[in-house]
């Protein structure tokens, strides 16, 4: 893994050189890069958290003057909620999958002779606009050499003394493997981005991991295909039938076990005729954990008459209010009449990302699913399992909302694209057609 301070073009060059050599190493050789890449990290981890602690001061300086939000201090944490360890897990769970390089999806037998194949491949270069996470070097690092994808990283200032001191301990590692340095670059030059976003030619994909800011920035200033989510805006539907336990425990895990992610709870949506019953169960294990509650009238009125005590925890939530990520302990509320109405606040209101109901109704649990128009569908479970360590993909480059390609949190085969191979023995198209004399395909499924 290169730090280069080249222009954005010799970087984008070099990465697609680099790619050609990548893609056709054998799994073994990646496989080496990524056990050299876990090892240098676990035996540096003083000095990268270090680094880290320094990014840090400077980030809660910048959020007490108002230049940097809490959130974004939050996910720049490498000493958090177990993040460092998770990380070097991330990298041995990739290691350890299955090769996706190379995979036959189809085969086909055209002619006696003539066979074709559809094969996974590399989509080849991969560009990775991030802000504050330092642990996203590691994990798109690893994913990108057991792919066979090159990536070229570009973070954000506020992780700068985190992603050198990470980047120089996976470049001395791949200088001990087969992969090709410059397969992996950390661009450090600044404000370079717009350049990095016209290189079309070199470039393949674009993943931003940041802000919705900083993503909708990018997918309105490049011809490059971008994967990626501007908002995690998530909901969790709360039925009349619902378990008040599972709905309890659910809500204050989606809402409170990491506030500052995508993944988790923005909006609780309760159905009327659960008001008096198990939403202020909900409401109060929710006010237990310090979280703000921005009710609806109806959800207001039915908290005061439960728990007269609310105070200030409770406001009177504005329109807007359902249409916000907040990142922080605060959640919106509104009472819906029932299933029809909670699926259409959410393809209107959501963001596409996930979304959950609580209920023991199987026959709605299945029919939100089928009806609601997001990357992840929940029935009794927490909108923080979106996420690819705990899908089982090792680790993801993000989550995708987008409609093609892939969707939800991106791992291994989000990473892949396929081609077409066709063997033969001198046959050409002439030959073939309906008309007399001509030959006709076989067309018969090998595979």
């Amino acid at each position: 893994m290169s730090l280069t301070n080249a222009s954005p073009a010799d970087a984008a060059q070099a990465a697609k050189s680099a790619s050609h050599i990548l893609q056709t190493l054998p799994a073994s050789a990646r496989n080496d890069a990524l056990t050299l890449i876990h090892d240098g990290l676990a035996a540096a981890k003083d000095d990268i958290l270090a680094a880290n602690a320094r990014d840090l001061d400077l980030a809660r300086q910048a959020a007490a003057d108002g230049r940097l939000s809490q959130s974004l201090v939050s996910r720049l944490d490498l000493g958090k909620k177990g993040k460092w360890e998770d990380m070097l897990k991330g990298i041995l769970d990739v290691r350890d999958l299955e090769d996706p390089v190379g995979r036959v999806t189809l085969r086909t037998l055209l002619d006696d002779g003539l066979e074709l194949e559809r094969v996974t491949c590399p989509i080849g270069v991969l560009l990775i606009i991030f802000e504050a996470r330092p642990e996203v070097i590691a994990n798109i690092a690893s994913l990108a050499v057991k792919s066979g994808n090159a990536a070229i990283l570009k973070g954000g200032k506020e992780s700068t003394e985190s992603f050198v001191a990470i980047s120089r301990v996976i470049s001395q590692a791949l200088e001990r493997s087969q992969v090709p340095n410059a397969a992996i670059q950390l661009v450090t030059t600044r404000d370079v981005i717009p350049e990095l976003l016209a290189l079309d030619r070199y470039i393949d994909l674009v993943i931003p991991r940041g802000s919705n800011d900083l993503v909708r920035y990018i997918k309105s200033n490049t011809k490059i295909p971008v994967l990626g989510h501007a908002d995690g805006l998530c909901s969790i539907y709360v039925e009349a039938s619902a378990d008040v336990t599972k709905a309890v425990d659910v809500i204050v895990d989606a809402k409170t076990s990491y506030p500052a992610a995508c993944n988790a709870l923005e909006t609780i949506l309760i159905q009327e005729s659960a008001l008096g019953t198990i939403f202020p169960k909900v409401a109060g294990a929710l006010f237990g954990k310090g979280v703000e509650l921005r009710c609806d009238a109806r959800s207001k009125a039915a908290l005061e008459q439960a728990l007269p005590d609310i105070g200030a925890i409770v406001v009177d939530a504005q329109d807007s209010d359902y249409d916000t990520e907040f990142l922080a302990l605060i959640v919106a509320v509104k009472v819906v009449s029932g299933l029809d109405e909670a699926i259409l606040h959410i393809n209107t209101h959501g963001s596409h990302h996930t979304d959950a109901v609580v209920t023991e109704d199987k026959e709605n649990a299945e029919r939100f699913m089928a009806a609601v128009d997001s990357a992840g569908v929940y029935w009794n479970a927490s909108t923080r399992f979106a996420d690819g360590m705990r899908y089982g993909f090792g680790t993801e480059v993000g989550i995708s909302t987008n409609k093609i390609h892939s969707r939800g949190p991106v791992g291994l085969e989000g990473l892949m694209i396929y081609k077409y191979k066709i063997r033969g023995g001198g046959h050409v198209t002439a030959v073939y057609g309906e008309g007399e004399g001509r030959k006709r395909f076989k067309h018969e499924r090998l595979l």
